[in-house]
């Protein structure tokens, strides 16, 4: 018998997943299988395609695990477009003049960006955004200029725009639709998303199309728009939606849906029994065509299946909900998020100030049929599976956030053994209820594999088998390995793994999670200079060089401001500073200045002109105290009505150095007009004419968290006193990389709890946590000045161990807006030859 070939069009992630069902299944080993892929390299994940911008690479995004083609003996063709299919013969011929010949044929052709039939629209300056050559072409387009403009507001478009601001463009959206987001928001979904965005400053621009690309030379100038407005800008990226890639099947005369897609059956067979289609060039059974992964993924499953004659259900239709973080804003959407059954309700929460926007649609019985989340997403991954169900407890208690009404912390055991947990795979709550693990759950049924947001609920799912230690070398909790440390007097990583680590760790080097919470801890616990001897080995990359590492492999620098407040001649010495090292200044929202451009090798000499000025560190590098920002206070405003900027020094200068679970932010305001935005940091301080009140838990960023009030009318005296406690608290009971914001919101009994034990002594611990503050306030030192006393300790900021004197040859900038700025064509850090990098 001869062996059959099966011959797959397109290597995307459905394709991908294809090949992976058909493994499991053991067809390749009874089949040759030939992947014709036209794009130049093997399937990447798209979903997470702007992390390009963010530092990822092609090879962080690919899918194809390593060795997986050779073990199952996949013959895969990169940059072999397919240019026809000739039915009758059986076979396909590539753009190169190749012709394979096949039994089965799987199209996995997907789908191609719609760009508006627009004058200029094919113009030097338009993309698309598809695929990371499209990243690539943008990127490189971008260099010089300075603004852009996307057209389309919905998932890809957002996801586009977010990568021209990285890119340093003053960024529009164009959407053609009332708002942002239209297929997976409601109104109210979608001006708070509109809201948060434009925050960010991006300029949004909803309810008009876009009628012209201007172009002069050739080249795009601006885009003018239905409303009779023009827009100026350089560049244009559409990304208004994508159509199914179906010109194979058409030119082969298979059949195709009236407005496209190549109609498929249940089997996700076409119009010839011989060919499937699946993913986004296929028109299913139920009329649609899927642009989301996770149904491509069951169609994928679905025609390997019957490919391998397997007894299968067949795709009938797929589960459309979606949960994604666009512009760092997290966005879901599930079941009838549009409220569009007859005789539905509506239950909303919605915070305009914090851009949190939460929907439920139900029935007059209570049944969830659907919602919207914006802002706070947390709950997608209970409230998803509940679809279609009656929940334990009412509507209004499923939308509240924490501290606001809501008495109940809906939890996974409340779901039916059917409920689907991970949509891209399909899984169940029952089948993730056989396995002991996450990592067992991944492996034996792929759920959290997919998009990831599942995963929370799939470890709720096994408490019992759940490990709550650390990580593999320590079975303790950071919080009691802190507590070991502290009451044992542990001063070394080495001896806390030899003597509480897990048996299998047991003298050895401990793992990427462990060595730098030990670390963090130590210092936590004033354990002396934080590069000394192993304590070196324990740091990250930041801690390490006592400097944030910046894109191109650079560093910034960053002295201490304490509360924004600088003398003309410290001014000065920052500007010679960075004009004589050639940096670029930047001044913060912290009230500070950063310096960036540096390498390794300069960092002593431009602390050294730093220190002898009066500066120190400011620990930008470090999960420490960043800032304690102010507003000018009495002294200057006719409407404070205390200190601030005194007070905020006082502060800065205390709790400098303090190492924690996380970085610490604060601020003081001198008046409840909050002009230092307190309410949004770690703790903050407002004055009052009786004192100070003082906020604790805030958090800004993606997930912002208004902060609560924990005392109020305070003297300095008292106020320090209850930060001191505070802070100590929270880092003797955090979690790894915890916030005050997420540590406040799980400590059990919350913020009551936090003032028994802080304000009240509830648990006699004040005088021990007031003791180990002022521990650290008198053993500080300024890490910065330590190093340059040091000959042993400069001996580490060299580019090359073997070669000190000579400067990184891959860091390298190009002028912008009369600075600097990294040049980014030199994406890998790479060594001089003969020559050990740092």
């Amino acid at each position: 018998m001869t062996t059959p070939t099966i011959v797959l069009v397109g290597h995307g992630m459905v394709g991908q997943r294809f090949l992976e069902a058909l493994a499991e299944r053991g067809v390749t080993a009874r089949a040759r299988v030939v992947v014709l892929c036209e794009e130049p390299r093997p399937a990447y994940d798209r979903v997470q395609l702007t992390s390009y911008f963010s530092g990822r690479t092609p090879d962080d995004l690919s899918l194809v695990p390593d060795g997986f083609l050779a073990e199952h003996g996949i013959e895969l063709h990169t940059d072999e477009p397919v240019t026809a299919v000739d039915r009758a013969a059986r076979t396909v011929t590539t753009g190169s003049g190749q012709v394979f010949a096949y039994d089965t044929l799987v199209l996995a052709t997907g789908s191609y960006p719609f760009v508006p039939p627009v004058p200029g629209k094919d113009a030097r300056g338009c993309f698309v955004y598809r695929t990371i050559e499209d990243l690539l072409a943008i990127e490189e387009y971008a260099k010089g200029r300075t603004t852009g403009a996307v057209v389309g507001g919905g998932l890809l478009g957002l996801e586009a725009a977010g990568a021209l601001k990285g890119l340093g463009l003053d960024t529009h959206i164009v959407e053609f639709a009332p708002r942002l987001m239209p297929v997976q928001v409601d109104e109210g979904g979608g001006a708070a998303l509109l809201r948060t965005i434009e925050q960010m400053g991006l300029t949004v621009h909803t309810g008009t199309g876009t009628q012209e690309v201007v172009t002069e030379d050739g080249a795009v100038t601006a885009m003018r728009l239905s409303d009779g407005s023009e827009l100026a800008t350089e560049m244009v990226v559409f990304s208004a939606g994508v159509r199914p890639r179906d010109q194979l099947a058409r030119d082969c005369g298979l059949d195709v849906g009236e407005r496209g897609g190549i109609a498929v059956d249940e089997l996700c067979r076409t119009s010839d029994p011989a060919v499937f289609a699946i993913g986004e060039c296929a028109l299913a059974s139920d009329g649609r065509v899927y642009g989301l992964v996770a149904p491509g993924y069951e169609m994928a499953s679905t025609a390997a299946a019957t490919i391998a004659d397997e007894t299968v259900s067949g795709f009938t239709g797929a589960d459309l909900s979606t949960k994604l973080k666009l512009l760092g804003v997290d966005v879901a959407s599930f079941g009838d998020a549009h409220g569009t059954a007859e005789g539905c309700l509506d239950v909303v929460y919605s915070d305009s100030r914090s851009g949190i926007y939460k929907k439920l649609v139900v029935d007059g019985e209570g049944v969830l049929l659907g919602g919207v989340l914006v802002g706070d997403a947390e709950a997608y991954g209970m409230l998803r599976p509940l679809t279609g169900s009656k929940p334990p407890v009412s509507p209004e208690q499923l939308v509240l956030p924490a501290g606001v009404g809501a008495p109940v912390a809906l939890g996974p055991s409340a779901l039916p053994d059917d409920a689907v947990i991970c949509s891209c795979h399909n899984v169940t709550k029952h089948a993730i209820s056989q396995c002991t693990s996450l990592p067992e759950v991944k492996k034996c049924t792929k759920a959290g594999t997919g998009c990831g947001s599942c995963v929370k609920v799939i470890e709720k799912l096994l408490p019992a088998a759940t490990d709550k230690g650390l990580c593999g070398c320590f079975a303790y909790t950071r919080s009691e390995l802190y507590e070991i440390a502290r009451t044992l007097r542990v001063t070394s990583f080495a001896a806390l793994l030899d003597s509480h680590g897990r048996d299998g760790a047991k003298g050895g080097e401990g793992c990427e999670v462990c060595k730098p919470t030990v670390g963090s801890i130590l210092a936590s616990l004033n354990n002396g200079y934080i590069l000394d001897g192993e304590q070196a080995a324990l740091q990250d990359t930041n801690d390490h060089f006592l400097a944030n590492m910046q894109r191109n492999g650079s560093y910034s620098v960053v002295p201490r401001i304490p509360g924004g407040e600088i003398t003309p001649e410290k001014l000065i010495v920052i500007g010679e500073v960075a004009r004589d090292f050639g940096l670029y200044t930047k001044i913060t929202g912290g009230q500070r200045i950063d310096l960036f451009g540096a390498r390794v090798d300069q960092l002593p000499s431009i602390w050294t002109r730093l220190v002898d000025a009066g500066f120190e560190s400011g620990h930008a590098y470090g999960k420490a105290l960043r800032t304690v920002k102010s507003c000018v206070g009495q002294t200057w405003c006719r409407y404070g009505v205390q200190d601030s900027v005194k007070m905020a020094i006082l502060l800065e200068l205390r709790y400098r150095g303090l190492r924690a679970p996380h970085k610490l932010k604060s601020a003081v305001s001198g008046c409840a007009r909050e002009c230092a935005e307190a309410q949004s940091k770690d703790f903050g301080i407002i004055a009052t004419a009786s004192g100070w009140n003082l906020y604790v838990g805030g958090n800004g960023g993606a997930t912002p968290r208004h902060a609560d009030l924990l005392a109020q009318d305070l003297s300095d005296a008292e106020l320090i006193r209850l930060i001191d406690r505070f802070l100590m608290f929270y880092i003797r009971t955090a979690d790894r990389l915890e916030r005050t914001s997420v540590w406040l919101e799980r400590l059990e009994g919350g913020l009551d709890h936090l003032k028994d034990v802080v304000v009240h002594d509830s648990l006699g611990l004040c005088d021990e946590l007031e003791a180990l503050m002022a521990a650290h306030v008198a053993g500080y030192k300024d890490e910065w000045a330590e190093t340059l006393d040091d000959p042993d300790r400069l001996r580490r900021f060299v580019s090359f161990v073997n070669a000190p004197e000579t400067p990184d040859p891959t860091v390298k900038f190009v002028p912008e807006r009369d600075q600097i700025k990294p040049d980014l064509q030199i994406l890998t850090i790479g060594t001089l030859e003969g020559a050990t990098s740092r």
